[in-house]
């Protein structure tokens, strides 16, 4: 029963309290950079929350074989390895996406969240642990980016998942689909968020 609980405290930490992007900060340049739609935030967090399950997955079960002191290559290698295959899989089956998210695909690669998990928890904890970390961070992040999103493209250009939901001359924000409205926009939300978080 206590190991249930701490199971289920581990993955809901990830969404709510240790929240990658709204609490931690953690995975700044893929959050302001590609958060101008919902489409493509929650494209960036799935692609994320998929490097970072594959990446916590192996960590966990070959952290024994690792020597200490090539420890940090050989996670930042096996990340690597499972961007490369996200990379093309978005290549293949999702052009467009491939095309709106661009140089931030392989740079999830040196994303602090993935490398963060991979050290500070895949390498100390069994399997089981070490993928329901990965689920709730990832879920967290995938839940950031696509609020972030939302929200920008809600403001900026009156649609939500690129649909239009007021006319072509109404009035919208501009400044949100701009880089200096995710900075605005992220700002807002993390104080919401905290807020919420203290709450529950």
């Amino acid at each position: 029963m206590r190991d249930t609980i701490d199971q289920k405290q581990n993955f809901i930490k990830g969404i709510v309290k240790e929240n990658p992007v709204f609490v931690m900060l953690l995975g700044m340049c893929p959050t302001l950079g590609v958060t101008s739609s919902a489409f493509n935030g929650l494209g960036m967090g799935i692609a994320t929350l998929f490097v970072l399950l594959m990446s916590n997955i192996v960590v966990s079960l070959v952290k024994s074989q690792i020597p200490s002191k090539v420890r940090i290559p050989a996670f930042i290698i096996i990340i690597a390895s499972f961007v490369t295959v996200v990379e093309m899989i978005l290549e293949a089956f999702l052009p467009f996406l491939y095309e709106q998210l661009g140089i931030f695909i392989p740079l999830i690669v040196v994303n602090c969240l993935i490398l963060g998990r991979a050290e500070a928890f895949a390498s100390k904890r069994n399997l089981i642990s070490s993928v329901i970390d990965a689920l709730g961070m990832g879920l967290g992040f995938v839940l950031a980016l696509t609020v972030l999103g939302a929200t920008r493209e809600i403001l900026g250009n009156g649609s939500i998942f690129e649909m239009k939901f007021v006319s072509e001359d109404a009035n919208t924000f501009i400044l949100f689909i701009l880089p200096p409205g995710a900075f605005i926009a992220l700002a807002y939300l993390t104080v919401l968020f905290n807020k919420i978080a203290i709450k529950t």
